[in-house]
């Protein structure tokens, strides 16, 4: 039986046919459309009837299968490093899948741990490849970094007359996100989230009750603030004493204005 062997290792590809060659090849990225059965063997056993899916082989090494469902979570996959032979489609004495269905190929997957993947390839629907490159990754916007930072430009959006002393202000257990003074002169510690929920205002408690003990400091009252504060939240905090503050993004950073809306 004839086969053809990818092994799969980060930026090199390994051909073997009676031999093996290695070639500094960034390996591309394969989408195959297919009708397949997959049968996983290894910590447990797993299988997928014969069905239309999409088997997504990746330049990391991993492969796996898709159904049209699950949003980005796969139904099974290897993990890299794996090697994926392909061999020719078996006999039909030899197949196990049902005897009405053609077959294509049958590929086999491996791990490193010794597990295996067989995908048995029925009609191929779309096979094709492309090498993407490296990726400069993901760049998210209103992560708690950028929110702190517009913030600090702006410590009155939290309460009038707020101004600020210093980020990332020190203590044992970690640093407050901005340490400010109100227009009495009292300190105000504040803790940014992105979601407020209980953990973030347990955190900022414990910030308070060390920043108290500094006699230089003197009363020092808290602001939690969240784009999105949950309900349980809202009320521990208050039980402490704590304010909650809700942070509009693109009001902060000035693409949004409410005065400009029309409802």
């Amino acid at each position: 039986m004839a086969r053809t062997e990818w092994a799969r290792l980060p930026e090199v590809l390994t051909r073997s046919s009676g031999h093996t060659s290695i070639l500094p090849y960034v390996v591309p990225v394969r989408l195959v459309i297919a009708r397949c059965q997959v049968d996983y063997t290894g910590r447990l056993t797993a299988h997928l009837p014969m069905a239309p899916r999409l088997i997504l082989i990746k330049s990391d090494g991993s492969v796996s299968i898709h159904a049209d469902d699950r949003a980005y979570k796969p139904l099974n996959w290897m993990s890299p490093p794996c090697t994926l032979v392909e061999l020719e489609a078996p006999e039909p004495g030899q197949r196990t899948v049902p005897s009405g269905e053609p077959l294509s190929g049958l590929w086999e997957v491996r791990g490193r741990d010794g597990d295996t993947l067989q995908i048995w390839l029925g009609e191929v629907y779309h096979d094709s490849s492309y090498e993407l490159g490296s990726d400069p990754g993901l760049q998210k916007d209103g992560v708690e970094a950028h929110l702190q930072a517009l913030l600090a430009e702006h410590p009155e959006a939290l309460a009038p007359g707020l101004s600020l002393v210093r980020r990332e202000h020190p203590t044992p257990i970690g640093p407050v996100d901005l340490l400010c003074r109100d227009a009495a002169g009292a300190y105000v510690a504040v803790e940014i989230k992105r979601r407020g929920e209980i953990d973030g205002v347990e955190q900022l408690s414990r910030y308070l009750d060390l920043l108290r003990r500094d006699t230089l400091l003197g009363t020092v009252r808290g602001i939690f603030a969240a784009q999105l504060i949950k309900p349980q939240a809202r009320v521990l905090a208050t039980d402490r004493g704590i304010s909650c503050v809700t942070v509009d993004y693109d009001v902060l950073r000035g693409l949004d204005s409410g005065d400009d809306r029309l409802f």
